[in-house]
C-alpha cells in the first residue's frame, strides 16, 4: 500500500484492526522508522545531520532552525509534522501513528512521550488501536517528563508543567500541569 493512502486511511478512519491490510502496511512503516530511529541514535551527527536523518524519517524537509538533541525515538514517523524552529530536547517518544504537529516555536523537554494511541477497551478486542491526533499550536512549551495523551490540542503560547499527563485540551495562553493537567494560571499572570 502506497504511503499516502495509508495515511489518508489512517487519519480518516482513526481505528486499526489487527491482521487487515492497512495494519500490515502501518507495520511495514513502523518497521522502518525503528530502524531509522536507530540508525540516528547510534552515531554522532552535526546538527544538519540530525536534520537530514529526521526529515529522511518524517519525509519533510527541516527548516535550517529546527533543533534536535538526541536519543530521540518513533514508533511511525511519517506522521509527524514539524513547524519552524521547533526544539525537541533528549529522549522524546513520538507514537504518531494518529498524527503529531508542532506548530512553528515549539519546545519539547526531555523525555516527552505523544502517545496518539490507545487500544480497545473491550479485552477481546484489545488489539484494535484507536488512533487520534495531537496537535501543539505556535509557539507551545512541553516540559521534561510529561505524557501527551490522544486527541489533545495544545493551545498557541501555553506551557504544560514537567511531569504532567495531558488527557484533555489545553487552552491558549495558559499554563497547566499536574496528573491528569489542570488549570494553573493564564501566562499573562506569569509574564512581568
Amino acid at each position: 500500500m502506497e504511503l499516502r493512502e495509508l495515511l489518508t486511511r489512517m487519519n480518516a478512519d482513526g481505528v486499526l484492526y489487527p491482521n487487515t491490510d492497512l495494519h500490515q502496511a502501518m507495520n511495514d512503516v513502523s518497521n522502518e522508522a525503528r530502524r531509522l530511529s536507530a540508525k540516528l541514535n547510534t552515531s554522532v551527527y552535526t546538527n544538519e545531520e540530525i536534520r537530514e536523518q529526521m526529515s529522511q524519517i518524517t519525509e519533510q524537509e527541516l527548516d535550517g532552525d529546527f533543533s534536535l538533541f538526541l536519543p530521540f525515538t518513533t514508533d511511525f514517523g511519517k506522521n509527524i509534522k514539524i513547524g519552524k524552529n521547533v526544539f525537541i530536547n533528549s529522549g522524546c517518544r513520538f507514537q504518531d501513528q494518529g498524527g503529531i504537529t508542532l506548530g512553528d516555536q515549539s519546545l519539547i523537554g526531555h523525555n516527552v512521550v505523544m502517545a496518539t494511541i490507545n487500544h480497545d477497551y473491550d479485552p477481546t478486542k484489545r488489539g484494535t488501536m484507536h488512533l487520534a491526533p495531537i496537535i501543539l499550536k505556535e509557539r507551545t512549551w512541553i516540559g521534561s517528563n510529561s505524557t501527551i495523551l490522544p486527541g489533545v490540542t495544545v493551545g498557541e503560547n501555553s506551557v504544560v508543567a514537567a511531569g504532567s499527563v495531558v488527557t484533555k485540551d489545553v487552552e491558549p495562553n495558559t499554563i497547566v500541569g499536574g496528573n491528569p493537567a489542570k488549570f494553573i494560571s493564564n501566562l499573562e499572570d506569569k509574564i512581568k
